[in-house]
C-alpha cells in the first residue's frame, strides 16, 4: 500500500481555505475514487488525470484509488486539483520521491496531454498562501512555495514574498520533484505596478455640462456615488465613461483586492490591466444574481468585479426594480454577503457607483426645444421605479440639460482630465491626512469630527433638512458633500458656500 499527501485550495468566496489531498493506493479491484464533498468538474478529473499520466510516460497503477480531498465538508471544485491529484498518484505509487511535497502546495487543471492549463482564482489562492506562510513562520515552519500553470503565474506571483513556480506541464512539475531529474522551475517574477495608468477617454472631449463635470470632480474626491439626469443625447454617458481617469491611482493593496475579485472568474484577470480600475457597465437587463453575485459555488458579481472601481448603471429605471434594490447594502457596507444553505460567501463590493436616466419615458422633459409627450402620471410612474431608500443612498444627484447647438458644434473644449485629476488628488490626499479614508466612508461620529461647520453653514444644513424633509442619512450624506466640496477649495472649515453647492446635489428628481 502507499500514501501520498499533497497542498491545495478551495475557493470559497474570495478565501481560500487549505485542502489537503489525500491519495492511498491499495490491493483490489481497479477502481479510481475521490471523495470530500468533490463536485463534478473535481470527479471529472479522473479520466483527464489518467490520461495525463499515460502521457506524460508515466505508469497508471492498476490499483485501488482513493484521493480524500479534506476537510471533507469544505466544497471543492474546478479543475484545480488536477495536478495535486496526478502527483499524488504518482508519489504513492514509488514513481515520484515523497520527500519535498510538504514545502509545495499545487494547483492547476490538466489536459489530456499532461499541459498545465490556468485556473480561476489563482491569485487569491496565493493570498491565502501568503497568509499561511506567516502563521508557519511564527511556529518555525519553513514557508510553502506555490506550483501552479504557466498561464497564472504572473498573476500568482504578485504577492510579495511568495515563491510562485510556473510550469508548463506535468512532465516538468516531476521533473522538479525528482532530485537531478531535469530542469527545476524557475520562479515567476512579478509585475511591476503602473505609476499612472493610461488615460484612453479625456473629460476634455466633453463640451459645455460645467455643473455635471463639477460634480464628478466633487464625487471623484470624496469617494461619493452619483445619478445623472438628462434627456438623451446629452452627455451622460460621456461623462460617466470618463469619470475613471479623475480617480487617484490604486495603491498595491487596492490593486492586489481588485485583481483576486478578478481572478475568481475565467479569464477575468489581465496582466495588461493590472493597476488600473475597473469600470464595470451591466447591460439594464442583468439580474440579481448578475449583480450581486450567485450560483451553487457563489462567485462575484459586477457589484464586486467593479471593486475600487466603477460601476455605471445607465437607463436606471429600466433595470427591475428588485435588482436595484440589491444595491442598498453594499452602498452602506461596502461588501456583499451570499448565504447558502451551506456555506456563506463574503465579496468585497467598494466602488464608485455612477448612475444615468432620462427625466420621464420618453427624455424630454424640461427639454428646451422638444416637447415632453408624457402625462404627469407616466413621469411619476417611471420616476418611482428608483425607490425611496434607493435614492437616499446616492450623494449627488445632477441634472445634465441639453444644450444650444452653438454650445455642442462651436464651444470651446472642456477641461482635460489631467487638470481635474490634480486637484482631486489634493483633495484626497487632505482627507488621508485627516482622517485617514475618503469622506464617503466617514461614520455618523467621525462625520461631526472632521466636518467642522460654521454658523452660516450649520444655519443652512439644518433650513434645507427641514425644508426638504431629509433623512438623517442624507443630512450626513449632504454634510461629506460639503467637506470635500471644502477639500477641494482648501478651506479648514465648511463655509456656506460649500453648504450650498452640497444642498443643490441632493436635488429630487423633476416632475411635472
Amino acid at each position: 500500500m502507499g500514501l501520498a499527501l499533497l497542498h491545495s485550495r478551495a475557493l470559497t468566496g474570495i478565501e481560500a481555505r487549505s485542502v489537503s489531498v489525500e491519495t492511498h493506493l491499495a490491493n483490489g479491484l481497479p477502481a479510481f475514487n475521490i471523495v470530500g464533498l468533490a463536485e463534478t468538474e473535481v470527479r471529472e478529473s479522473r479520466e483527464r488525470v489518467r490520461a495525463a499520466i499515460l502521457n506524460s510516460g508515466f505508469e497508471f497503477p492498476n490499483r485501488r484509488i482513493t484521493v480524500n480531498l479534506a476537510p471533507a465538508d469544505l466544497p471543492k471544485e474546478s479543475g484545480r486539483f488536477d495536478l495535486p491529484i496526478a502527483l499524488g498518484i504518482l508519489a504513492a505509487s514509488g514513481q515520484l520521491p515523497l520527500n519535498g511535497l510538504d514545502g509545495l502546495e499545487f494547483a492547476g487543471e490538466l489536459s489530456l496531454s499532461g499541459e498545465l492549463r490556468p485556473v480561476r482564482g489563482a491569485l487569491a489562492m496565493a493570498m491565502g498562501l501568503a497568509r499561511d506562510n506567516q502563521a508557519r513562520a511564527a511556529q518555525g515552519a519553513a514557508p510553502r512555495a506555490f506550483v501552479v500553470a504557466a498561464g497564472n503565474g504572473p498573476e500568482a506571483a504578485l504577492i510579495a514574498g511568495l515563491a510562485v513556480l510556473p510550469a508548463p506541464t506535468l512532465l516538468a512539475v516531476c521533473a522538479h520533484l525528482r532530485p537531478g531529474g531535469g530542469e527545476r522551475l524557475v520562479p515567476a517574477m512579478p509585475l511591476a505596478l503602473p505609476a499612472q495608468p493610461a488615460v484612453q477617454a479625456d473629460l476634455a472631449e466633453v463640451r459645455g455640462q460645467v455643473q455635471a463635470r463639477r460634480a464628478l470632480e466633487v464625487a471623484a474626491a470624496g469617494q461619493h456615488s452619483a445619478l445623472l439626469v438628462g434627456p438623451p443625447g446629452t452627455g451622460k454617458s460621456m461623462l460617466a465613461q470618463r469619470f475613471p481617469a479623475l480617480l487617484p491611482p490604486m495603491t498595491l493593496d487596492e490593486a492586489l483586492e481588485s485583481a483576486a475579485v478578478l481572478s475568481l472568474t475565467a479569464g477575468g484577470f489581465q496582466a495588461a490591466r493590472w493597476g488600473r480600475r475597473p469600470f464595470r457597465a451591466p447591460h439594464h437587463t442583468a439580474s440579481a444574481a448578475a449583480l450581486v453575485g450567485g450560483g451553487t459555488a457563489p462567485r462575484p458579481g459586477e457589484i464586486s468585479l467593479a471593486h475600487h472601481g466603477v460601476l455605471f448603471l445607465d437607463e436606471l429605471p429600466e433595470f427591475e426594480r428588485r435588482v436595484l434594490e440589491v444595491l442598498r447594502e453594499p452602498l452602506e457596507s461596502g461588501h456583499i454577503t451570499i448565504s447558502r444553505a451551506a456555506h456563506q460567501a463574503d465579496f468585497p463590493a467598494r466602488f464608485h457607483f455612477i448612475a444615468a436616466m432620462n427625466p420621464c419615458p420618453c427624455g424630454y422633459l424640461g427639454h428646451p426645444t422638444r416637447p415632453c409627450r408624457c402625462t404627469p402620471d407616466q413621469v411619476l410612474r417611471y420616476q418611482s421605479r428608483l425607490s425611496g431608500p434607493l435614492l437616499d443612498r446616492i450623494d449627488l444627484q445632477v441634472e445634465v440639460p441639453a444644450q444650444s447647438q452653438q454650445e455642442v458644434l462651436d464651444g470651446p473644449p472642456g477641461e482635460a482630465s489631467e487638470a481635474v485629476r490634480a486637484r482631486v488628488l489634493q483633495a484626497r490626499a487632505r482627507q488621508l491626512a485627516r482622517q485617514g479614508k475618503p469622506n464617503a466612508d466617514l461614520a455618523p461620529g467621525e462625520t461631526e469630527a472632521h466636518c467642522p461647520l460654521t454658523p452660516a453653514a450649520q444655519s443652512l444644513l439644518r433650513e434645507a433638512m427641514a425644508g426638504f424633509g431629509w433623512s438623517a442619512r442624507a443630512y450626513f450624506r449632504a454634510l461629506k458633500i460639503a467637506r470635500t466640496i471644502a477639500d477641494l477649495a482648501d478651506a479648514g472649515q465648511v463655509d456656506a458656500p460649500h453648504a450650498a453647492e452640497a444642498i443643490q446635489y441632493r436635488r429630487v428628481l423633476r416632475t411635472p
